[in-house]
């Protein structure tokens, strides 16, 4: 799913593919795929969201720190 798409690498497709409906094909997939990763990050962080809120709740210290731990470096990494 990570497809790292750039300007320079649509414009060389557009060029080779004079045809306008495989320009729209291909820039149709790199919306869908920026769409899709924003969903898979935020749902990502939702989910250690809810785990690091779990922890807190039964004070399990452990947990907490395991989980805002892969928050910080998620966050990072985004």
């Amino acid at each position: 799913m990570e497809n790292n798409y750039s300007y320079a690498e649509f414009m060389k497709a557009v060029g080779r593919n004079s045809s306008s409906i495989e320009a729209e094909k291909l820039l149709n997939e790199i919306y869908m795929d920026l769409f899709l990763n924003r969903i898979h990050r935020e749902q990502t962080k939702e989910r250690l969201m809810v785990l690091i809120n779990h922890s807190l709740d039964c004070l399990d210290e452990q947990s907490f720190l395991k989980y805002s731990d892969q928050l910080a470096h998620f966050n990072e990494t985004v």
